[in-house]
C-alpha cells in the first residue's frame, strides 16, 4: 500500500513584522490586479516607484496595530477622504484581506488581524458615509 504524500501546509500564526510583510505583500499583490480596487489605489499611488513606500507604511501600520509597536505614525483615514469608495470596494478589500490571512496564517493573531480589518472597514464606511 502506498501512502499519499501530504499536501497540507502547516500554517503558523502571525508572529512578527516578517509575517506582516508576507501578508501585506500577498494582499496588495491581489489588490493591484483587481479591476475594481486597482484604479482606486492608483489615485493615490501614482506609479510603480511609489508602491514600496506604501507597502513599508502598511508594514508599520499593521505592526503597530497587531503588536503595539511604536512603528506607525499617521492617520490612515485622511488618505481616503475625497476618494470615490463604495460598498463594492470595501467588500473586495475585506474579502482579499481575510482570504490572504487564511491562506498564509492560522491562530489567534491571524483572527485578530481579520477582526481589526473588519472594524477598520466599519469605521471607514461610517466616516465616509458609505
Amino acid at each position: 500500500m502506498h501512502n499519499k504524500p501530504s499536501h497540507t501546509i502547516l500554517k503558523t500564526d502571525i508572529r512578527d513584522k516578517a509575517d506582516i510583510i508576507v501578508l501585506i505583500d500577498a494582499f496588495y499583490g491581489q489588490v493591484r490586479k483587481d479591476p475594481v480596487l486597482a484604479p482606486i489605489f492608483q489615485q493615490r499611488i501614482l506609479d510603480d516607484a511609489a508602491w514600496p513606500i506604501h507597502l513599508r507604511t502598511m508594514y508599520s501600520f499593521w505592526n503597530t496595530l497587531l503588536f503595539g509597536e511604536n512603528d506607525y505614525h499617521g492617520n490612515p483615514f485622511h488618505k481616503h477622504i475625497g476618494m470615490e469608495i463604495g460598498m463594492l470596494h470595501f467588500d473586495r478589500w475585506i474579502g482579499y484581506f481575510h482570504q490572504t490571512v487564511d491562506l498564509y496564517f492560522s491562530g489567534p493573531m491571524a483572527e485578530n488581524a481579520k477582526e481589526k480589518a473588519t472594524k477598520m472597514r466599519m469605521i471607514f464606511e461610517s466616516k465616509l458615509g458609505v
